[in-house]
């Protein structure tokens, strides 16, 4: 049985840290990744790690250079690091694992990524 078990989340003020953890036992794809979903939006890529030599991590431009998305694989976990943390920031977090989409990971939370985590809430108050 797959199961990706997220945790981290919760209430900060804006400039704070969090950093999530995603616990995937029963099967690990090539790609791992963070996506997140505020009320009334559509889900939207966050992180993205591939286990594809070479590549590097991706990030959505609106948290690039704030948050890390890393792994450490002896313990099943992948982790986002989450620093100066905005408002706009507020959103539910969920972590996926999936298969690469003609070699890549895909940014379409809708594409090739098999299976999903319950979420975590973050909220960040001004």
């Amino acid at each position: 049985q797959v199961q990706l078990v997220e945790s981290g989340g919760g209430s900060v003020q804006a400039g704070g840290s969090l950093r999530l953890s995603c616990v995937v036992t029963g099967y690990t794809g090539c790609c791992m990744g963070w996506f997140r979903q505020a009320p009334g939006k559509e889900r939207e890529k966050v992180a993205i790690s591939s286990c594809r030599v070479g590549t590097i991590s991706s990030y959505s431009d609106s948290v690039k250079g704030r948050f890390t998305i890393s792994q450490d694989n002896a313990k099943n976990t992948v982790y986002l690091q989450m620093v100066s943390l905005k408002p706009e920031d507020t959103a539910m977090y969920y972590c996926a694992t999936g298969d690469l989409d003609r070699g890549y990971c895909p940014a379409s939370p809708k594409a090739s990524w098999r299976f999903w985590g319950q979420g975590t809430q973050v909220t960040v108050s001004s």
